[in-house]
This record gives C-alpha cells, sequence and structure tokens, in this order.
C-alpha cells in the first residue's frame, strides 16, 4: 500500500501553494488535499496539508457559503434526531404553539427561540431567520 502511494506522490509534485482564485486552482487543491490527506504532523507534507487546508477553507466560505437551513426544518430534523415529538417541542414551547409552529400557522418568538436553542441546542442564528 505504501509503495503504491509513493507511486502516486511522485506523479503529484507537491503542490506550489499560492492563493486560490479560480475554480481550476480550487479543484487542483482539493486534488493535492486527496493525495496527501493522511501525511503525518511535522512533516513537509503535513505542513503543505495544513496550509493548504487553510487556503481551501478560506476560498469555500468566500465562493461557496453554506446557507442556514429554514427554521421550522431545523427544528423538525432536530426534533428527529432527538426522537421529540410534538407532545415534547410543546412541552419546551406550550401545548397548542408546537403545532402552530410546526404547521407555519404561528411565527417563533422571542421566547419561544430561547427555549428552542436552549433545549434543542439549534443556534439562534437559525432560528431568527425569517421564514414563510
Amino acid at each position: 500500500m505504501k509503495s503504491i502511494i509513493r507511486l502516486i506522490q511522485k506523479q503529484f509534485n507537491p503542490m506550489e501553494l499560492k492563493p486560490i482564485k479560480t475554480i481550476e486552482d480550487y479543484n487542483q487543491a482539493l486534488k493535492r488535499l486527496e493525495i496527501i490527506f493522511d501525511a503525518e504532523q511535522n512533516t513537509a507534507e503535513g505542513n503543505e496539508l495544513e496550509i493548504l487546508g487553510i487556503l481551501i477553507e478560506k476560498y469555500e466560505e468566500t465562493n461557496c457559503p453554506i446557507e442556514l437551513p429554514d427554521p421550522i426544518e431545523a427544528i423538525k430534523f432536530r426534533m428527529d434526531q432527538l426522537n421529540y415529538s410534538q407532545k415534547e417541542l410543546g412541552e419546551i414551547i406550550g401545548k397548542n404553539r408546537a403545532s402552530e409552529i410546526l404547521n407555519r400557522k404561528r411565527k417563533l418568538s422571542i421566547s419561544m427561540i430561547r427555549k428552542i436553542a436552549e433545549k434543542l441546542h439549534i443556534s439562534s442564528d437559525v432560528l431568527i431567520q425569517q421564514y414563510e
């Protein structure tokens, strides 16, 4: 296995580290990252891996932002993860309100957002977004 890795590494010389400005640069960086992914720390490849990871992360933050999920869908997803029922959500925010919130007939209040964020561990940044 190590001989195969060395052969691959010989085919792909260490990448010249530079800012990632184009999609081509980004794809090249991802290919190189895949090759050196298991590099040991404090080696030339380990250092390259660390720097390359930072450059890729910066490019993705700028060019591939991940939008926050819909607040109601986030609540439903988290309830599913925790195996919570609508009744259990009702114990957190109020019995009738849980149904109204999940069916989008009522908007989340600040008080509800605080309670849901605390009990379900959903970021308030997700919960305070506008939704239909």
